[in-house]
């Protein structure tokens, strides 16, 4: 890793650490209201990740890399499976550890970069490692993020990813609605390996009146689904499925678009 590497690593963690927990009660409410949604529908939360995995959970070992405010960690442990959260963000830590609390589960948190791990941690015990919405555009280097879920599964085990589809964050431009369907237009570079500034995910959840804009800049690099496809294969998981899937919010918007994929991958 080089020093743009390590700097751009050391600016997410600040981002990740300001104003985050109150973002998240901002979109989600306190950790005691978020926890009765959970409660009332755990498999809700889960979407259609959850039809990837076995129709029981209990005593199911799940890793959550990078799995942020806790909600969908604690959606499978009220599912029964006994599930571990690796985050760089305290933020993200005490929202999920509070809302863990108020749902009655245990939550076993790991403020860790994924990719630095105590010994302790990395070890083959999981049943599932489930990555999930906006995670692989931090990365500068999908190879060292896949070798880590390889060395976590234990053999059987599944990696389970669902992220943004490329179609929609590196070539279409989607704005405005008619007649309930959004306009598209082609603009971007699918096979562009460019870094791009952004405002990290939880910006628009902040209160207006905040700190500058510019304090919640982060830079991604957006992964074309070749490239994602041969990182998690040169690892040595046996791809069993993948899956793309339209606007799952409404059948109208984004009609013929890709806006989500799903990959089911095996650990001989």
């Amino acid at each position: 890793m080089d020093n743009q590497d390590n700097n751009n690593v050391t600016l997410h963690k600040e981002v990740w650490n300001t104003g985050t927990y109150e973002a998240w009660v901002k979109r989600f409410g306190t950790p005691e209201v978020a926890a009765q949604k959970l409660i009332a529908d755990p498999a809700k939360r889960l979407g259609s990740l959850y039809k990837h995995m076995n129709s029981s959970l209990d005593g199911k070992r799940i890793m959550n890399l990078m799995g942020s405010n806790g909600n969908k960690a604690v959606a499978l442990a009220l599912l029964g499976a006994e599930v571990a959260v690796a985050d760089f963000s305290q933020d993200n830590e005490r929202y999920a550890l509070a809302l863990a609390e108020a749902a009655g589960v245990p939550l076993h948190y790991i403020v860790s970069d994924v990719l630095d791990l105590p010994a302790d941690e990395l070890r083959p015990v999981y049943d599932y490692v489930m990555m999930e919405n906006g995670i692989l555009h931090y990365f500068e280097d999908l190879h060292p993020l896949f070798e880590v879920v390889s060395r976590l599964l234990k053999p059987g085990g599944r990696l389970i990813l669902q992220d943004f589809h490329p179609v929609s964050t590196k070539l279409i431009t989607s704005k405005g609605t008619t007649a309930n369907i959004r306009k598209h237009k082609v603009s971007g570079d699918y096979f562009s390996t460019e870094l791009e500034e952004k405002e990290v995910a939880y910006y628009k959840y902040l209160e207006s009146g905040g700190l500058e804009s510019s304090t919640y800049k982060v830079y991604l690099r957006k992964w074309n689904l070749g490239e994602i496809v041969t990182s998690i294969a040169k690892t040595g998981l046996f791809m069993k499925q993948l899956e793309e899937l339209p606007n799952q919010s409404s059948e109208q918007f984004d009609k013929g678009i890709p806006k989500t994929f799903t990959i089911v991958a095996e650990r001989l």
